[in-house]
């Protein structure tokens, strides 16, 4: 008997997905670090989800009317789900890039949220966590520190942490949160509909926060840099990359899309090489054989399943 093709489809799409959102959201790290002296960190994240909000607001037209009615029945879903996903997280992070240093930001972010993913997803969807699945997150996780610490014991044992770290782990906690929450959307609900409105209802919830933060800090230096760097963490790294990730957990579960997001810091090294002009070196290969094998691990077995049970979208 031939192994059906339906569980592998469903993978294989998910796969990529996951791979292409973790490759634009990979460019947020290095264009608001290159910001984040001229622009508050509250402000960055408001002006990045009002910035969304309008640009998928034509793609959303449609779907606006029918989803509103699914948010008013799902209140409290819709505002946790915007809250955790959309105001804090990266609120979060630019936070925590104040006081703390760019290798634990990496560090604590990348490598907690994940393997918050999957426990959360273990007790609260239980999602099985076999063998496979904990040997590729310690392979991921190895991956992750061996890049972070360039191949060095001494590097990473003489992490320096700050206030800032505390923040990034809030950060990732609240993202491997909305991991969970996104496997609950209302079935009812169109995937733009739903878009639109966490990123509305989320940048809602930041406006007080914003308009706190503007009357201490300095005002934002406006250029043609200020709005394209704008323009890309909210048509980019926001519509595009939560469209894309948001589909690949419906395609195969919250906890094995959540192991994708290791893939980030790879790319920012290799954008870092090709727009930095850094050089690649044996860190980086073993760093990232470490993590494509992590995730190898994880899905082989559904590679190979000849009956494959059918998923639930939700």
């Amino acid at each position: 008997m031939k192994p059906t093709t339906a569980g592998q489809s469903h993978l294989v799409t998910g796969i990529l997905l996951a791979v292409v959102a973790a490759f634009v959201w990979s460019g947020n790290f290095i264009v608001a670090r290159a910001v984040i002296k001229d622009i508050p960190p509250v402000a960055l994240a408001f002006f990045r989800w009002l910035t969304a909000v309008i640009v998928i607001l034509p793609f959303a037209w449609k779907h606006i009317l029918p989803a509103w009615v699914v948010v008013k029945q799902h209140k409290s879903y819709f505002f946790w789900v915007s809250f955790t996903g959309i105001s804090l997280f990266n609120t979060l992070v630019y936070v925590a890039g104040h006081t703390s240093t760019a290798i634990n930001l990496a560090l604590i972010g990348t490598t907690s949220s994940p393997v918050m993913s999957v426990i959360l997803a273990h007790y609260f969807l239980k999602e099985h966590i076999n063998w496979q699945r904990v040997l590729s997150i310690v392979l991921c996780i190895s991956g992750i520190l061996f890049l972070l610490s360039k191949g060095s014991l001494h590097n990473l044992f003489h992490l320096h942490f700050t206030s800032g770290d505390g923040w990034v782990l809030l950060a990732a906690f609240s993202f491997a949160v909305y991991n969970i929450l996104v496997r609950k959307k209302p079935a009812e609900i169109s995937p733009l509909g739903f878009l639109f409105f966490i990123f509305l209802i989320g940048t809602i919830l930041l406006l007080p926060a914003y308009l706190i933060e503007s009357a201490f800090s300095k005002p934002i230096n406006w250029s043609f840099n200020t709005v394209a760097v704008f323009f890309y963490l909210g048509a980019g790294a926001s519509v595009l990359s939560f469209l894309l990730w948001n589909r690949s957990i419906r395609e195969m579960g919250a906890g094995r899309t959540a192991l994708f997001g290791n893939l980030i810091p790879v790319f920012s090294t290799i954008e870092a090489v090709m727009l930095l002009g850094e050089k690649i070196t044996y860190v980086h290969i073993i760093s990232f054989l470490l993590i494509a094998v992590g995730l190898l691990v994880d899905n082989s077995r559904i590679l190979k399943q000849r009956k494959p049970a059918p998923l639930r979208i939700t």
